[in-house]
């Protein structure tokens, strides 16, 4: 039998742990297995759809371009997310797109960039 691989949780290594945890729990719609406890948190989807997402605390901020995290995440309703995203403490930010670009870069509060992508109902 060959086994399967599978996300099983995405890991966020961040500074500001208190504002990232709700910003991620609020944008996703994910709720905590387990209490927030020593820097560590781990959210789950409250549906079993989706992997994990895991906080990890650092001691220090992120510099420069190294980023410590890149998520697409996918929608129908690309506007609404963004300015839902953008509600809750994400910000915008200065990406050069091509006319043909389908998705929006954004902050969260800690700094990683991520996409809001456009995908295209399904039929």
């Amino acid at each position: 039998m060959v086994g399967k691989l599978k996300i099983g949780s995405i890991v966020i290594r961040c500074y500001e742990f208190d504002r990232m945890f709700a910003f991620w729990r609020d944008a996703l719609h994910y709720t905590y297995r387990e209490a927030p406890a020593g820097g560590w948190v781990i959210l789950r989807d409250p549906h079993g759809g989706g992997p994990n997402v895991s906080l990890d605390q650092v001691p220090d901020r992120r510099t420069g371009k190294r980023s410590r995290l890149h998520l697409d995440l996918y929608t129908e309703d690309q506007k609404g997310e963004v300015e839902r995203l953008v509600s809750i403490g994400a910000t915008r930010y200065p990406w050069r797109y091509k006319p043909d670009d389908d998705f929006v870069v954004l902050q969260d509060p800690d700094g990683n960039l991520f996409c809001v992508v456009h995908v295209p109902p399904e039929t």
